[in-house]
């Protein structure tokens, strides 16, 4: 089994979740502005506990996964970041077998360089361990301030694709670029 980190920067800690998080982790999964670009609906208590499995999952599958992100001086979960494989049904499918990296922050978190901090810290992590693999990111275009964020990790635009409705697939300089393949 492999052990999940924990990985500190200056203002952040970034740990594996716990049970005790459960009740933060629904909040921040409720939130609508979080969920806003990422799948547009808060999730149920049920489905948030079913989040916190897979989190727990891809570790143990993958040997990478999200982390919970703490503020050091609150010491309150404040979001979380990682990497997942999702498998995911999309055209054309292009994040499978990659870092596909990806994060969200309660929106008191937003805006004080919390998310760049977290993925810096993570994506030196994963370049170490996963010096191969390519990282990408879907995005949805209306997102701006992840689109900022990415950017600022070296992530740039490969093609949109459709999933669940337009997406910006990214792919990060400095690692293996993703090759797009059409569906036939």
């Amino acid at each position: 089994m492999t052990l999940i980190p924990t990985i500190e920067t200056e203002r952040l800690r970034l740990r594996p979740h716990n049970l005790d998080d459960f009740d933060d982790y629904v909040a921040l999964w409720a939130n609508e502005d979080v969920v806003r670009h990422i799948t547009g609906t808060p999730s149920t208590r049920e489905q948030t506990w079913g989040r916190m499995l897979r989190a727990a999952g891809m570790w143990h599958h993958m040997g990478f996964g999200f982390l919970a992100i703490e503020e050091k001086q609150s010491g309150r979960l404040i979001g979380e970041a990682g990497f997942l494989d999702m498998k995911r049904e999309m055209q054309p499918e292009t994040t499978e077998g990659t870092l596909e990296t990806g994060w969200a922050l309660l929106p008191s978190a937003q805006r004080r360089g919390y998310a760049t901090e977290a993925l810096q810290a993570l994506i030196a992590w994963a370049e170490e361990r996963f010096p191969s693999k390519p990282m990408t990111c879907i995005i949805d275009p209306e997102n701006s301030p992840s689109l900022r964020v990415a950017e600022k990790l070296g992530f740039r635009e490969v093609a949109r694709v459709n999933y669940n409705g337009e997406v910006i697939l990214l792919s990060r300089s400095g690692t293996q670029q993703v090759a797009l393949h059409s569906a036939p």
